[in-house]
């Protein structure tokens, strides 16, 4: 699951899928990607920075269509129709994240493409767009979006595979509650504040939630999201009462933590009893007790050992960690 992960980050930055050292050749003027430029890429991925382009042909589009993987196009502006027609055929996570807009036909199109597609750099849709987009098979990453109406969230709750929704910085009720229906991984990274009822609402979502953009939560928020199945990515939160870790205890899948940089003992051991992985990789305090309580975790638990005290980490070493 790491690496899937990785993989989407690196999509969504704009790294990765391409050697963005290299070139396609000494002559990119104009940054066209052309059919030649695409051909060389389907018999060398590792030649062509295919992120560097602003263009491309329709011949280049329709023969990238037949590559097998990542393909990331982020360097993209525009894109016509019969464009969007040609790459929707490509199967494998595509990125598209320097668009700024789609036509109603290409949404259309690209809702017909297999794999995470990534459109981060949309910042409106139209309630048509969205309802296309509802029919994609795979992730859909919409980053730059910054708002949702009640009509544009009924239809993408019906899409599976993954929504990336991290421009969101607050939710209306209508939205908490729709994306609480939502199957499937869910980034709403953007989040600085999350209210108790929204907290409820998103702890009835089952599966993966990012939710890394809270650096505090209530009590009461800490004890719904408890409830939550599926990892729960915190790593926004800078400390954690002992009754949150309380109510954490509690929870199905996977705890990410990582903005923790100190654990007290009860907090440890209230942690331990999690069956999921647990990421604490931001712990630069911990005492030898608290880490005897931590080896006790029967998932796998992710810490920086460089950033622990020697003796804390060779404890959790010793227990597998």
């Amino acid at each position: 699951r790491i690496s899937a992960l990785l993989a989407i980050s690196c999509m969504a930055t704009g790294v990765g899928y391409s050697n963005p050292n290299s070139s396609a050749s000494d002559d990119v003027s104009g940054s066209v990607l052309t059919v030649e430029i695409a051909k060389q890429y389907l018999a060398d991925a590792d030649s062509v920075d295919t992120k560097q382009f602003t263009s491309i042909e329709d011949a280049a589009a329709e023969a990238l269509s037949k590559h097998e993987g990542g393909l990331n196009l982020g360097g993209l502006t525009s894109l016509s129709d019969s464009q969007a027609e040609a790459l929707a055929k490509h199967k494998g996570d595509l990125g598209l994240a320097g668009l700024t807009e789609l036509s109603e036909a290409a949404a259309e199109a690209l809702a017909r493409h297999e794999g995470y597609l990534y459109l981060h750099g949309l910042t409106s849709l139209s309630d048509s767009q969205a309802a296309f987009l509802s029919n994609h098979d795979g992730g859909l990453g919409l980053g730059g979006l910054t708002s949702l109406s009640e009509s544009q969230v009924a239809f993408l709750s019906k899409q599976e595979g993954g929504l990336g929704l991290q421009g969101l910085t607050s939710l209306s009720d209508v939205v908490a509650e729709a994306l609480s229906k939502y199957e499937g991984f869910l980034n709403l990274g953007g989040l600085t504040s999350l209210s108790d009822s929204h907290a409820e609402a998103l702890a009835r979502h089952e599966g993966e939630i990012w939710l890394y953009g809270l650096t505090s939560l209530s009590d009461v928020a800490v004890e719904a999201l408890g409830n939550h199945k599926g990892y729960l990515g915190l790593g926004g939160l800078k400390s954690l009462s002992e009754s949150q870790a309380a109510f954490l205890s509690k929870h199905e899948g996977g705890l990410g933590l990582g903005g923790l940089t100190s654990l007290s003992d009860v907090a440890a051991e209230a942690l331990s009893k999690p069956e999921g992985d647990l990421w604490l990789n931001g712990l630069t305090s911990l005492s030898d007790s608290a880490a005897e309580a931590l080896g006790n975790h029967k998932g796998k638990i992710y810490v920086e050992h460089s950033k622990l005290p020697p003796s804390a980490s060779k404890i959790l070493k010793d227990a597998g960690h």
